[in-house]
């Protein structure tokens, strides 16, 4: 019997977290579960290990209330604060693998990792204890499918704003964080989903990187995925009052889907 393989979103939020600082709105103030939000990234469960899309800058956090004990493989969308400033969390991870953790990302993503993590790789610091430092693996990708333990990845590229970024789909199920475009080529990468996890920031319409919610539900209108959540989510969107069609429903922190 194939054991299940489960996607845990560790956060949910906008860049700038719910509760976002200095607000005193309906959704900061709630005392639901659901509006408290911490910065977008998820994890794939799989029998073979655990594979961690993106670095939030509260990974930790994610982490231990997940109760995720190791991270095997590091897979990144791209290389947004948001997105990657939790990164260093990682470093007690190789020592519990006994080698260094692989880090699958394009070229750009290598780039802005090996500067703003320049201490990793410097090298006066090998002789450094191994906990004191990320001791990482790069592993390029382009839009190419790779596997990462044995899991077929299919890159979907999107466009954030200004930015190119990658979305990913594994079977049925597609992760498109920070989106507010998505190329004609990719159309047909999204076809046929049981699952769909699509940006969209807030009520109404897009910001100049991401989809609001009428854009994001003209898109799953056309894939019509059996499922989708709702992620990136501003302190705009209420759990509590927000009216959403059938089969799209917010994603929220903690939340787990097997795929």
């Amino acid at each position: 019997m194939t054991q299940a393989r489960t996607l845990i979103v560790l956060g949910s939020g906008t860049s700038a977290g719910v509760p976002t600082i200095g607000c005193d709105c309906a959704v900061c103030t709630s005392t639901n579960p659901r509006n408290s939000r911490t910065r977008p990234s998820v994890l794939l469960q799989l029998p073979e290990g655990n594979i961690l899309v993106d670095t939030s800058p509260e990974l930790r956090i994610q982490l231990i209330r997940e109760r995720i004990r190791i991270v095997h493989s590091v897979l990144y969308t791209h290389y947004h604060v948001d997105h990657l400033f939790g990164l260093d969390d990682c470093r007690l991870f190789p020592i519990k693998l006994g080698h260094s953790l692989p880090i699958f990302c394009n070229d750009e993503v290598e780039e802005v990792i090996r500067q703003v993590f320049s201490y990793a790789f410097h090298p006066k610091n090998d002789n450094h204890p191994a906990i004191m430092l990320p001791q990482l693996e790069f592993r390029r990708i382009t839009a190419e499918p790779f596997e990462i333990l044995g899991l077929p990845i299919t890159p979907i590229p999107l466009i954030h704003g200004r930015f190119n970024v990658f979305g990913y789909r594994v079977g049925n199920l597609a992760y498109c964080t920070d989106v507010n475009l998505i190329p004609e080529r990719s159309w047909p990468l999204l076809q046929n989903l049981d699952t769909l996890i699509l940006d969209a920031v807030k009520p109404g319409i897009s910001l100049p990187s991401h989809f609001g919610l009428d854009e994001a539900l003209q898109v799953i209108e056309q894939l019509k995925p059996k499922q989708t959540y709702l992620t990136h989510l501003s302190h705009k969107m209420d759990p509590d009052t927000i009216e959403l069609p059938k089969n799209v429903e917010l994603a929220y922190d903690g939340l787990r889907i097997e795929f």
